[in-house]
């Protein structure tokens, strides 16, 4: 489980998860909402989430796999930037594989450490 003096920055954050592996998908639902956010989603495809994130459902922030059933997941990730959500990448992927426009996009890293990302989330947030 995630570090117990976490979940209150989380509590009531809507956070969408974009991630096709199910056993991983399922995992980091359940680790963020163990830390007191409303998942939203998992989300498997691009398609799915494209839908998601241009319908008005409110969004504080996501995790985004990068490879998506061989689909980048960069459309996304331009229209989080566009309605300005914060997100993070999660991936296995090294920073030179990662187009420059998201060089300030944290990743989290494969092999997956959820502590790192119980961390790494409130980081995103500025208020």
């Amino acid at each position: 489980m995630m570090e117990s003096k976490l979940p209150e920055r989380l509590r009531g954050r809507r956070v969408l998860v974009v991630e096709d592996e199910y056993f991983i998908a399922d995992d980091v639902a359940a680790e963020l909402a163990a830390l007191g956010a409303d998942v939203v989603g998992p989300v498997p495809d691009l398609a799915r989430a494209m839908a998601f994130v241009a319908s008005s459902e409110p969004i504080d922030l996501a995790v985004l796999d990068i490879n998506l059933q061989g689909e980048a997941v960069y459309p996304v990730a331009d229209a989080l930037m566009n309605r300005q959500v914060p997100f993070v990448f999660a991936t296995g992927y090294g920073p030179s594989l990662i187009p420059d426009r998201y060089g300030d996009v944290q990743r989290w890293e494969k092999p997956y450490d959820h502590r790192d990302l119980a961390r790494m989330l409130p980081s995103l947030f500025t208020s």
